[in-house]
């Protein structure tokens, strides 16, 4: 956890602190509470939101607003989904706001610049206005000067409705990560021969069957999988395992809930087991996917009220049922492959369609060149004729001066 991830063509939400986006969605989930105390401590790195600077910049300073700070240790989340925290805006103290109207006009104006940025990349066409629109839908664009009530309620649920659905996002980009790399392999079994294929397929095969060689994984959140954890990492006694005690040792911010990076920590242990950097066969993409899929199944069973955030009650309630003492065995990624046949069908439909598409412009653009290279070479021969001298006896007679 930390550690930077860049991951080769995937779109920009990969390229983040591992953990950080679900450290960033518990932070909306936990607003409530700890949202603004938590993101300025510093433990989130880019969100992925294209107003991620401004977002974090208007919570660290109203954090810093004491009556602020107050009202949303008072407050619960579905308060602040209503609007309530955000009309206490009006109650922050003055430099607060004074610097909250700076950070907005600031925001305004960025925004303005890569509008008029694009447009003019795109030969000067008028934007389309919904999606123009889109791009301020996090504040009141109607009023550019000052941050209001409004601005906030804005950002909040902007924020909040954008990362509810990133783990979904996530899924789907891992979905198109998976079928490409497989429509890789067969392209380059293509390029080779006969006896090369075969000893190509055959390594493939082998690698497979390496991945899948590893110890039992034991199923996300169970009585197992949480003493493994309380031995290993915890260096306790299994037999001495404690419920209560083992999520207080794992509650490692110490604000009473185990939240969704806390959580992913849990599954490291599993994880290893299955995952080595160094090796050919494990690829670290896959890796990451299984601990989000653990996560949401762990959050699905264990977090009743939905609010994306392990309590006390709610965990010692979990280790209560049957699924905690007697769980079924974890279908992993590679017993639950991440795309259907006909979803692959369509997606090397839809590569061949832009292949031929872009072939297709490749073309008219080499058309329009060679059109071009005529029309100067005609227009060079007319500029040529225009200054040829004149055959002998055709000078032209200048009129002699007076």
């Amino acid at each position: 956890m930390g550690e930077i991830s860049q991951i080769p063509g995937l779109p920009g939400c990969y390229y983040l602190c591992k953990g950080d986006i679900s450290v960033f969605l518990f932070f909306f989930a936990k607003i409530a509470k700890n949202l603004f105390l938590f993101c300025c401590y510093g433990a989130l790195c880019d969100t992925g939101l294209h107003y991620d600077r401004y977002l974090r910049e208007v919570i660290d300073f109203l954090e810093k607003d004491q009556h602020f700070r107050e009202k949303l240790h008072n407050t619960d989340m579905e308060d602040i989904k209503q609007g309530k925290l955000a009309k206490e805006l009006d109650f922050v103290g003055h430099h607060v706001r004074t610097k909250l109207d700076e950070l907005k006009r600031q925001e305004v104006n960025r925004l303005r610049t890569l509008i008029k940025a694009k447009q003019d990349a795109e030969g000067g066409h008028e934007m389309n206005h919904k999606v123009l629109l889109k791009q301020f839908e996090y504040m009141n664009h109607m009023n550019p000067h000052t941050f209001e009530v409004e601005d906030l309620d804005k950002l909040i649920q902007s924020a909040t409705n954008d990362l509810e659905n990133y783990d979904q996002k996530r899924h789907e980009e891992f979905k198109r990560y998976e079928m490409m790399k497989e429509h890789e392999r067969k392209e380059h079994l293509k390029n080779l021969d006969e006896e090369h294929r075969k000893d190509e397929e055959q390594h493939y095969e082998e690698l497979r069957k390496k991945h899948a060689d590893h110890p039992k994984i034991n199923h996300p959140g169970s009585q197992d999988q949480l003493k493994e954890v309380w031995k290993e990492s915890d260096g306790l006694d299994p037999n001495d395992f404690d419920p209560k005690t083992f999520f207080k040792l794992h509650d490692t911010n110490g604000d009473g809930y185990i939240d969704e990076q806390e959580l992913e920590a849990l599954f490291t242990k599993e994880l290893e087991k299955m995952y080595r950097p160094n090796l050919d066969e494990d690829d670290m993409t896959e890796m990451e996917e299984e601990r989000l899929r653990m996560r949401e199944h762990v959050m699905n069973e264990v977090d009743t009220n939905k609010d994306r955030l392990v309590s006390l009650d709610e965990f010692l309630m979990s280790t209560n049922k049957k699924e905690f003492l007697e769980p079924d065995s974890w279908e992993t990624l590679e017993q639950a492959p991440a795309y259907t046949d006909e979803e692959m069908k369509l997606f090397e439909e839809q590569l061949a369609q832009e292949e031929s598409n872009l072939n297709q412009k490749t073309s008219d653009l080499q058309k329009q060149k060679e059109e071009l290279e005529r029309q100067q070479e005609k227009l060079n021969a007319q500029k040529a004729e225009l200054h040829l001298p004149l055959p002998p006896g055709h000078q032209q007679h200048l009129p002699a001066r007076s």
